[in-house]
């Protein structure tokens, strides 16, 4: 993947987690707050814990971190996947964000922008 395609697809699952928040946010499930520097997202839930989401440029993954540990994300052709076999990025941040909030979350991918 050239560098140029690791940062679409990156920049899209970025949108993606933000978009998700709005949604969560805008249907009431949760108070979750969340924030964009860069090539980084942090959610901060009510309990005041985060999940940190960066990009990492030279090595073409995404990183998340949450209260249960941290993940590194490869782009696999169809998704992004965890290095380590945890699973496909948007269910795991579901998983992570669903646990830290205390109700079911679902995080998804969309379409590119327009």
């Amino acid at each position: 993947m050239t560098d140029s395609e690791y940062m679409d697809r990156a920049e899209s699952l970025l949108r993606s987690v933000e978009a998700g928040c709005d949604r969560i946010n805008d249907e009431n499930l949760a108070d979750l707050d969340n924030q964009r520097v860069g090539g980084m997202v942090t959610l901060v839930f009510l309990d005041r814990s985060q999940i940190v989401i960066n990009l990492q440029k030279p090595l073409h993954e995404v990183w998340l971190a949450a209260r249960s540990g941290g993940y590194h994300f490869k782009f696999d052709g169809g998704q992004w996947t965890d290095s380590k076999g945890q699973g496909e990025f948007f269910a795991c941040l579901s998983h992570f964000a669903s646990a830290q909030a205390g109700c079911r979350l679902e995080f998804q991918p969309v379409g590119p922008a327009k």
